[in-house]
């Protein structure tokens, strides 16, 4: 049935609504909600109120009552209620960690599934969607049959965990999220990704979006559109995902970040894939755009910067907000001495998934033998630095991260506005090991906006709308590379990192004099405080010219192929198109030196 005609966004307009409109009547009641579900009710959210008061009587008669299985339902329990549950009931695959971590295993998926993913193609969304293989499109009809199939296994369970929170720490943006799940594992993860809802908030909490996550259970094979037993499905109009055959907690979230990658573009504000902190004193922000494994979480989580948040921002017409309650930390090689907040994070409340432990309970971050992707989730507090009320004001640096395995991009360059486009819209990285399924080596890939499997809308939209805001805020944009040096095989070290970021901080990085890059027109610096100098242009890193040659020939030719295949080349302007790498006369050249002291 379709809703009044009012909302919680009433500005929107009806066929840009996505499942937005909030009642605070009868549905308003939790039981009543959940009673509705395990009943069998096919009732979008939106719907609920609607559906609660004028259908009610024909579906909940006693004979029906007596049909329909009862689980217990928790609703946001708190960690220790979570974990002790977990304890009790997962013992095969949740345990507790020396420094009192829940330790799960998330089954055969370590990873997230991109090739699973579906969208449900609607008429109110279909000319916004970009379609291809990051969306592929699902019928109403497969959706609901996967949504049946979801919403029966997790009838059946003995108990349900209910998780209600906020995505958003703008009030005036935040989007009512409810997860449903039959592991304790899956509702203190999403507790600590989100903002749980409390006190007040809770009594008339009616949610916008609904998970049902019955990752346990397979998809069935035959329904139209799906292509293995794993079924991650995202219905728009609904607002509804429904996830099948894939217990990795991170499909939750980074559900939840693709929501919002269409959501906020289509009210005028810019989701991005991306890490924030600020200046305690200046209140100066930065955001780091980047994929998993290029250092989102580890550069943001700076000992002298407030944090704002480590993957999902948005930036407004007042500043940016963190999408997220938590942090989703990358385990493998994790140590005090490189990273000593994120490491004092893995205590009483967070998540460790797919970690070795010895005897002793005791985690070993260089054991990767069940997988390279071993993730801590924790809130956003277990950071000491860490913004409560997780805002801020427009950045003064945005940085882009690659990591770039190929051993030929400078550590750092700094960039014009047709560069942040042209390097935005390319996303040119390296699919790290055990970030997706079947990635067991560093891969060359490219991710529009640093984010492609998230995105909604067409990359040239974000992109377009990043460089507008950095134009209109004088902000300075960076490309900064945490990838091989050169041809050494080896990771640019973390304290070269930091240093660079440090300067582009202390604004002394801005002051140096610039070289230029002869492939890929990049200025970069030829100096930068606690970096040897050396290592800052590329063609210094290789021994072998001619292997130096082939590497760029190779990353050109894939840079050229990636702009066509997607259909960049002909929708960019002429100036950010003249951004592509070139090969000047087939030859590798040295770095030219750039006139008159910092790059534009």
């Amino acid at each position: 049935r379709e809703p009044p005609s009012v909302g919680r966004f009433p500005d929107v307009p009806r066929h840009q609504r996505i499942a937005c409109p909030i009642y605070v009547i009868a549905m308003a009641n939790f039981d009543a909600q959940m009673e509705a579900l395990l009943a069998g009710s096919d009732v979008a959210p939106s719907q609920w109120n609607d559906y609660y008061k004028s259908m009610q009587p024909q579906v909940f008669t006693q004979s029906a009552k007596e049909d329909v299985a009862t689980p217990d339902l928790i609703r946001n329990a708190s960690p220790a209620e979570i974990v002790e549950l977990a304890l009790r009931y997962e013992g095969k695959s949740s345990s507790l960690t020396s420094t009192g971590a829940l330790c799960c295993s998330s089954g055969a998926k370590t990873g997230r599934s991109p090739k699973d993913k579906r969208i449900v193609q609607s008429p109110e969304s279909a000319d916004n969607v970009w379609w291809g293989p990051v969306n592929i499109p699902l019928s109403e009809q497969s959706f609901m049959i996967n949504r049946e199939r979801a919403v029966d296994y997790l009838r059946t369970r003995e108990r349900l965990f209910v998780v209600d929170a906020f995505a958003g720490h703008d009030k005036d943006h935040r989007i009512r999220i409810r997860i449903i799940c039959s592991r304790a594992y899956h509702a203190l993860f999403m507790r600590n990704m989100l903002i749980p809802a409390v006190g007040d908030e809770l009594k008339d909490f009616v949610p916008d979006f609904v998970i049902y996550n019955a990752g346990t259970f397979p998809a069935n094979r035959y329904v139209d559109g799906m292509t293995s037993s794993c079924s991650v499905d995202l219905n728009l109009e609904r607002g509804e995902m429904i996830i099948l055959g894939t217990q990795y907690a991170g499909e939750m979230k980074k559900g939840v970040l693709t929501l919002m990658m269409y959501l906020m573009p289509l009210r005028g504000q810019l989701c991005l894939h991306s890490s924030a902190n600020e200046d305690p004193q200046t209140k100066a922000a930065t955001l780091f755009f980047g994929l998993s494994g290029t250092g989102k979480t580890t550069l943001s989580a700076d000992p002298n910067r407030n944090l704002i948040g480590d993957d999902e921002h948005v930036w407004t017409d007042k500043g940016i907000f963190n999408v997220e309650g938590g942090c989703y930390a990358k385990c493998a090689g994790l140590s005090k001495e490189n990273e000593p907040e994120i490491f004092d994070a893995v205590r009483f409340g967070a998540v460790v998934e797919n970690v070795i432990m010895d005897a002793d309970r005791v985690v070993q971050y260089d054991d990767t033998s069940v997988t390279e992707n071993t993730r801590c989730a924790y809130p956003l507090g277990f950071i000491p630095n860490a913004l409560a009320e997780a805002k801020g004001g427009h950045p003064t640096n945005v940085i882009l991260l690659t990591c770039d395995a190929t051993g030929v991009l400078p550590l750092v360059s700094k960039l014009s506005r047709e560069q942040v486009i042209y390097h935005f819209v390319s996303g040119f990285t390296s699919k790290m090991v055990g970030t997706e399924m079947g990635i067991t080596e560093p891969v060359a890939a490219f991710s529009s906006c640093y984010g492609e499997p998230f995105l909604m809308w067409h990359p040239l939209k974000y992109a377009n709308m990043l460089a507008d805001k950095l134009e209109h805020h004088a902000s300075d944009a960076w490309l900064l590379n945490t990838g091989w040096i050169g041809s050494s095989g080896k990771r640019c070290p973390l304290r070269f990192t930091r240093a660079i970021v440090d300067a582009i901080h202390a604004g002394t990085l801005k002051k140096v004099e610039y070289a230029t890059e002869p492939v890929f027109g990049l200025s970069y610096p030829t100096t930068c405080p606690n970096v040897p100098s050396e290592i800052l242009n590329p063609a210094n890193n290789w021994e072998d010219a001619e292997a130096l040659l082939a590497a760029q020939s190779k990353l050109v030719e894939q840079f050229t192929a990636n702009f066509e295949r997607k259909g960049f080349k002909d929708a960019v302007s002429a100036d950010v198109l003249a951004q592509a790498p070139k090969m000047p006369d087939g030859k590798a050249v040295s770095p030219r030196r750039a006139t008159g002291g910092a790059a534009a």
